[in-house]
């Protein structure tokens, strides 16, 4: 099978060295490892939408936010968030127009900054629980506290800042997206969920920044659902998503059915901070329904084997209606 738009999905370990290190000769050769395979894809005729994620390199600015906030201000999160887009969009394009051109293929990469429109009023507000950034001593948190930020008490490893992880709602840049890839662009957008905005005037006119972290792999799913797309492809660091994860029954998930993959997420299979959002993109993609109205099949797997999933060679975990 042969998808005529297909969305990807790039996890963090796309965006550094294999021993995490993110420096930027590490992100910049796992960009230039990531691209190859990407160029692979649209070898095959298929047009490409990229998202990514951005995870170190926004915990690398809040590190700079702690250690320079005697002497310049904090900047918020959804300016960390933009500033990771553009750093990690202008290094996919470089390395990915380098890869196309290598292939003889005329195509080109456009980066596009993206706010990824939340509710105001998403639970997750109220009680802010996603963990970013490093550990610090209690009196280096209390400076941060100072500048309106919310830290908890971890124990011994010293206290975390948390906060919100609200439900996406749109992708506010679609329509440009839409026309970059119309347009023969891979277009790269939407890193890191997006940067989260709200609308205070409610007719998208009046859109502003909030502090919060958007799950990455949920606005993929909304984003390849608006755009049509036949394929969403999210790609980890393993080839297939695992049942019984760490047990002697482990197994891997080939093809699989919706009900099939709900049934083993109300079981409790996939962990809420690593596969499980992966696994929940998925499905709501599928779910969707057809190519024209949203979804039709979603796939899970590792970065090498993302062209075979986007031919239908049934590589991964593949999720179909």
């Amino acid at each position: 099978m042969s998808a005529s738009r297909v969305v990807i999905a790039l996890g963090g370990n796309a965006m550094t060295g294999p021993d995490g290190s993110a420096t930027p000769g590490a992100q910049r050769d796992a960009i230039a490892e990531a691209a190859a395979h990407i160029a692979d894809v649209v070898a095959s005729g298929v047009e490409v939408v990229l998202t990514h994620g951005n995870g170190p390199q926004v915990g690398n600015l809040l590190v700079k936010n702690e250690l320079a906030a005697d002497v310049v201000p904090p900047v918020p999160l959804d300016w960390c968030v933009a500033q990771t887009q553009a750093t990690i969009g202008f290094t996919l394009a470089d390395e990915l127009d380098a890869a196309l051109a290598a292939r003889g293929l005329s195509q080109r990469t456009a980066g596009l900054i993206t706010r990824t429109l939340i509710d105001a009023e998403d639970p997750g507000f109220r009680e802010p629980t996603k963990p970013v950034g490093r550990f610090l001593p209690r009196a280096e948190a209390e400076r941060f506290v100072a500048h309106g930020q919310v830290w908890e008490d971890r124990g011994e490893r010293g206290w975390r800042r948390v906060v919100a992880s609200p439900e996406p709602r749109s992708v506010v840049d679609t329509p440009a997206i839409h026309a970059l890839a119309g347009a023969g662009f891979v277009v790269v957008c939407a890193g890191g969920g997006g940067i989260p905005v709200v609308d205070d005037g409610q007719d998208g006119h009046a859109l502003r920044g909030v502090e919060a972290v958007i799950d990455k792999d949920l606005t993929a799913a909304i984003l390849a659902r608006d755009l049509g797309a036949d394929t969403l492809v999210i790609a980890t660091d393993v080839p297939h998503v695992m049942i019984d994860f760490g047990q002697p029954t482990a197994r891997p998930l080939g093809r699989v059915t919706v009900a099939e993959m709900r049934a083993h997420a109300a079981a409790g299979q996939f962990a809420r901070g690593s596969m499980g959002p992966k696994v929940e993109a998925a499905l709501r993609f599928v779910e969707g329904g057809d190519s024209a109205a949203g979804g039709r099949r979603a796939v899970i797997t590792s970065l090498e084997h993302i062209a075979d999933a986007v031919s239908g060679d049934d590589a991964g975990t593949v999720l179909t209606a």
